[in-house]
């Protein structure tokens, strides 16, 4: 299968998004995409004070965009992260839909981004957003898939539950900054392939010359053996790979991790 990651320059501007969004949803189709996923927080800027100008429900603009997208292009579509509002509170969440255009699932991000680096970067999505409660698993065409967000990756129990409940390619929107993004984003990713033995795909948003946050990019493709098969650099672009699912077993099998565990000690 191939799977299309789209790193997108975000404008305070969300109609203008939407259709830059569209626009390379398209374009990786057109390249033989089948799986296609979108930045976190793709149609706003990355800022507390736009979340909730910004935020829709399940009958939004942006949530019918994608649902049209998918079942025009027969395509599998990660739509990111938006701002998503419901009984008050808003969260970061991402809607997932299949061939049909059916909303097969959404998942709000758990484990918010509170972070302070003195002197680096601040940042404190809790003073907005509400966290989710639930790992998202679903079954797919293309079998079992895992929905992170962001911040998750930092949280290895979430990706060995996902292993555990059969998933075998991770999708995560994300938006490090130019301070963690450096130190931990490759870290993170290899390790996070390694532990599960599973393919893990994570899109960014490109690097804003005008936002005030700014992401670090570099969205890419880990082999569940820890290679990168594909990366961008921190500008807007397309990355297309080639998924060969027969490397998950072949590594399974190799190195018996998952079936080695020991949970009774631990």
């Amino acid at each position: 299968m191939r799977i299309g990651l789209i790193q997108m320059d975000v404008v305070d501007d969300k109609s203008q998004n939407l259709e830059k969004a569209e626009k390379r949803i398209r374009e990786v189709v057109d390249e033989g995409a089948q799986i296609v996923m979108l930045p976190e927080m793709f149609n706003t800027p990355y800022q507390n004070d736009k979340f909730d100008e910004y935020s829709e429900n399940d009958e939004g603009i942006t949530v019918k965009l994608l649902s049209s997208l998918a079942a025009e292009l027969n395509i599998l579509l990660i739509g990111g992260s938006i701002s998503e509002k419901e009984n008050g509170k808003l969260y970061n969440t991402s809607y997932i839909f299949n061939q049909k255009g059916k909303q097969i699932g959404k998942y709000r991000k758990m484990h918010l981004f509170d972070i302070d680096v003195p002197g680096k970067v601040r940042f404190m999505e809790s003073d907005t957003l509400s966290p989710g409660n639930k790992v998202l698993v679903l079954d797919t065409v293309f079998g079992k898939i895992g929905i992170a967000i962001c911040f998750d990756i930092r949280f290895p129990e979430v990706f060995r539950k996902m292993a555990l409940e059969g998933a075998k390619f991770v999708f995560i929107p994300a938006a490090f900054n130019t301070t963690t993004g450096p130190a931990h984003w490759h870290i993170l990713t290899k390790a996070r392939a390694l532990d599960n033995q599973m393919f893990l795909s994570i899109a960014s948003p490109a690097r804003s010359d005008i936002l005030s946050y700014k992401a670090y990019g570099h969205s890419l493709v880990v082999s569940p053996w820890g290679d990168i098969q594909g990366e961008l650099n921190e500008k807007e672009g397309t990355l297309l790979v080639d998924i060969n699912e027969e490397i998950i077993e072949q590594v399974r099998a190799e190195i018996p991790v998952l079936k080695q565990r020991k949970p009774e000690f631990y």
